[in-house]
């Protein structure tokens, strides 16, 4: 699909993680704008997608292992949509090779209008923030009001 046909014509939420199966996306990140999904579609939100430097064999199994039904999984396998946001990075410090910068982003018809990037942004960064791309914090800014932070994880099962 092209990014005309993602973004095209429509609102979207769309949100990027570093990798499928570790911790904190699976615990948290992706689960959590499952449960939100409802709330995000009363504020006219038409599709939330998470993007992962994965392949689409990868994406396909956590989304199964995660039981993911409305959030739609976009896998970048070589990183290009990545690169060219300006969010790729190198974690050959933790073993990943290159990955997405954990970041969300609202996009509408094609435009982004708000984005939402974990601070301390760079190569083989020792930390991985997770702080201001969680659903809890769009659903805030779409809603107008003042988010009180990530929401307590589910039990990580890898």
């Amino acid at each position: 699909r092209t990014t005309q046909e993602i973004f095209g014509g429509k609102k979207v939420v769309l949100f990027a993680l570093p990798g499928a199966f570790t911790p904190t996306c699976t615990s948290n990140h992706l689960p959590r704008y499952e449960v939100l999904y409802d709330k995000f579609k009363a504020k006219g939100v038409s599709d939330i997608i998470c993007l992962s430097v994965n392949d689409a064999f990868v994406m396909y199994q956590w989304g199964q292992h995660i039981g993911a039904k409305n959030v739609m999984l976009l896998p970048d396998g070589n990183g290009e949509f990545t690169r060219r946001m300006g969010m790729l990075v190198d974690k050959a410090n933790k073993g990943f090779g290159m990955r997405s910068w954990r970041y969300s982003m609202l996009v509408d018809d094609g435009k982004i209008v708000k984005i939402f990037k974990e601070p301390e942004f760079g190569d083989n960064a020792t930390v991985d923030p997770f702080v201001v791309s969680d659903a809890d914090t769009m659903l805030a800014y779409l809603t107008g009001t003042k988010s009180e932070g990530v929401a307590k994880p589910r039990a990580f099962v890898g």
